[in-house]
């Protein structure tokens, strides 16, 4: 599929940063099932801290509490109540507070006291304990001789204080006891623990994805349904004699689905969904591996019919015997994977899903029949799937009017799943930094340019920087524009974005799967048409025409050594290889043709880079006065679309009308 063509005038090619042409498109369907797994202990210990907490909190509280009661009593007598009633009657009570059958108190003058051990005290305040009915002479006796009193509510809360405050040290107690051997056995057992499977289980009554949310894989999905039919009722086709598809490989580029196609199948099969990645099953210790896809499995076998997703399958599965070490832990781990796969009994349910965006380097006994019987390929989405994708996560957002999903669809070529997840988010913040109430068609083009281009820069130019980025620019435009083999020329910008001090952009009307070398021809001769126009209208040429020689270079050399579109070399090809030893001590390092040959193949791209060349000086030689309106449009507005283009076309003569769909 044609990715939408990006010509850019670079920054400082001193910069390792500034060599980026294109922001790479990552996706992420991965599963996180990481986390802490211990809750329980955490919680008993918060919840034993807080206890603790509370507890000194109180003891602190009744401490000091009580030291001040105790300091208040050392000068209180402890009257009888023969000698408070003589003592009202001789008026010398001058406050009283009752609460319950506790009476304290002021006396006006002070009195002495004898207790039951000899010892005298003096002193103004006063308790005593009350008849336990009461007297109901006091009152009046108090009114008598003008005593102040006063009566407060008992306080019928130390008996339960109390129970609390015994019991919770011993709870307090047990409970650590309990923290404690509960600890001492964890440890004994995690020592054989770590054989354990950490897949996560998704229930067949919670299925969270079907599908009716997948869109644009419809051929992928297809193959699919099929898997589920066979967890669903495998009775209707091991009737006849067929077996259950042991496993089905989802390959494709990042970001098409994968993982969520896997979860729409668990979904859909409403059967127990065991997910793990392909990295967890590696450990430190030397067959830890092994031991946790014995136990997947046999968890996946006690729960079937079921479903076993393994992501990213290539950190386990790849060739054997590419390293030096062919005894290490991750080929334990694939030789056990192996043999489980190749040990299900045929009349259990269990399918194996795995993903991976690196078929190639995987293990060939993995790939094999009875294995992984089926190869299912999620490739980028074309317009239609897009426009599917577009309007499954434009549900939950409010559209303005304006907005065309279909447009959109079709100027994002190349963009899979979760690209387009992405641009579809990036419109949304935008209308909301804005105020908007609805998402407009301006946010989604923007947002689609801030994902191909990068954010806007407010860099400061000056006039010759400008005047040179406006003619190369308008180089790459202008030859797009006459030559008949190029897609149609959207916008043309000088506004610095990212690492671009100008952008030219092409957008294909449908997506290409095959190049001819017609179109190949006017990519090399469009993309140096910047480089050119640097030549014709200034003179000189600059370094922002780093990126559109490393385009023309990569383009000729496929087509002299991958394509056999050199006619001196014919119809051979002469790509590398891929060595299944690189990056080790056995790689070879070697050509599959001779010197002579490879001297061949420069001299055919160095003729090819020519000829475009000679051709974008000649056409911007010829138009060299739509080059200049189209350069001053550039400095005057900083942005023009395709619409301004035609029309400086057709004024300077360029072309005789314009036609009904711009080029």
């Amino acid at each position: 599929m044609d990715a939408q063509a990006i010509y850019m005038y670079q920054n400082n090619p001193n910069d390792p940063a500034s060599r980026g042409t294109q922001r790479p498109n990552n996706g992420g369907n991965g599963n996180n099932a990481g986390g802490p797994r211990d809750n329980g202990t955490s919680l008993l210990i918060r919840s034993i801290l807080l206890v603790v907490v509370v507890l000194v909190g109180w003891y602190l509280f009744q401490y000091f509490t009580q030291s001040n009661n105790n300091t208040t009593s050392a000068n209180t007598l402890e009257v009888p109540y023969s000698t408070f009633y003589q003592q009202v009657e001789n008026d010398n009570v001058k406050t009283a507070s009752f609460q319950g059958q506790d009476v304290t108190g002021t006396f006006k003058n002070a009195i002495t006291i004898t207790d039951a051990n000899g010892n005298t005290k003096t002193g103004t305040s006063y308790h005593f304990t009350q008849l336990p009915n009461g007297d109901p002479k006091l009152t009046q006796l108090l009114i008598q001789h003008n005593v102040q009193f006063q009566a407060k509510p008992a306080n019928d809360n130390n008996l339960l204080l109390n129970i609390i405050i015994n019991l919770l040290p011993w709870v307090l107690v047990f409970g650590v006891f309990l923290l404690i051997a509960r600890r001492a056995t964890q440890s004994q057992q995690n020592i054989f623990s770590f054989g354990k499977s950490k897949a996560k289980l998704v229930l067949e009554d919670r299925p969270s994805t079907t599908f009716s949310d997948v869109a644009g894989v419809d051929e992928a999905k297809n193959d699919l349904v099929e898997v589920v039919e066979f967890l669903k009722t495998p009775q209707k086709f091991q009737r006849l004699g067929g077996k259950i598809p042991r496993g089905v490989l989802l390959v494709g580029p990042p970001g098409t689905g994968k993982t969520l196609l896997a979860r729409a199948v668990a979904g859909e099969a409403g059967v127990p969904f065991f997910s793990m990645s392909g990295s967890e099953f590696v450990e430190v210790l030397v067959g830890v591996g092994a031991s946790r896809v014995r136990d997947l499995f046999d968890q996946a076998k006690k729960a079937a019919p079921s479903i076993i997703f393994i992501d990213e399958i290539d950190a386990v599965g790849r060739q054997r015997g590419s390293s030096i070490n062919s005894n290490d832990e991750r080929e334990q781990t694939l030789n056990q994977l192996l043999v489980e796969m190749d040990g299900f009994d045929a009349r259990q349910a269990v399918v194996v899903i795995a993903a991976t965006n690196r078929p190639d380097g995987l293990d060939k006994a993995l790939m094999r029949p009875g294995r992984f019987d089926r190869r299912v390929t999620v490739d980028r989405p074309d317009w239609n799937g897009r426009l599917a994708i577009l309007k499954i996560h434009s549900r939950d957002v409010p559209l303005a009017n304006d907005v065309d999903l279909i447009t959109i669809a079709r100027a994002t070529p190349g963009m899979v799943g979760a690209d387009i997840a992405n641009l579809v988010n990036e419109a949304a913040l935008l209308a909301a930094r804005r105020n908007l109430d609805h998402v407009t068609q301006s946010c989604f083009d923007e947002a689609l340019d801030k994902i191909l281009l990068g954010a806007e820069r407010p860099l400061i130019l000056s006039d010759e920087d400008l005047n040179v980025i406006a003619y190369h620019e308008g180089g790459h435009a202008l030859t797009g524009l006459l030559l008949e083999h190029v897609d149609p020329v959207t916008k043309v910008t000088i506004v610095p974005r990212g690492q671009a001090l100008g952008v030219t952009m092409y957008t294909p009307l449908d997506d290409r799967y095959n190049y001819s070398k017609d179109y190949l021809q006017d990519q090399l001769v469009t993309a140096l048409g910047g480089r050119a126009a640097e030549e014709v209208a200034i003179g000189r040429i600059t370094t922002g025409a780093e990126n559109d020689l490393q385009r023309v270079t990569g383009i000729a050399r496929q087509m002299v050594a991958r394509w056999g579109m050199s006619e001196q070399l014919g119809t051979i090809s002469y790509s590398e290889r891929e060595d299944p030893f690189a990056g080790t001590a056995l790689a070879t390092g070697s050509r599959e043709y001779s010197e002579k040959t490879a001297s061949i193949i420069d001299e055919e791209v160095n003729r090819m880079v020519n000829w475009a060349h000679n051709r974008a000086v000649s056409l911007l030689t010829e138009h060299r006065e739509t080059l200049d309106r189209i350069a001053k449009a550039l400095r005057l507005h900083e942005t023009i679309d395709a619409k301004q283009l035609r029309e400086i076309m057709v004024e300077t003569g360029a072309i005789n009308e314009a036609p009904t769909s711009y080029r």
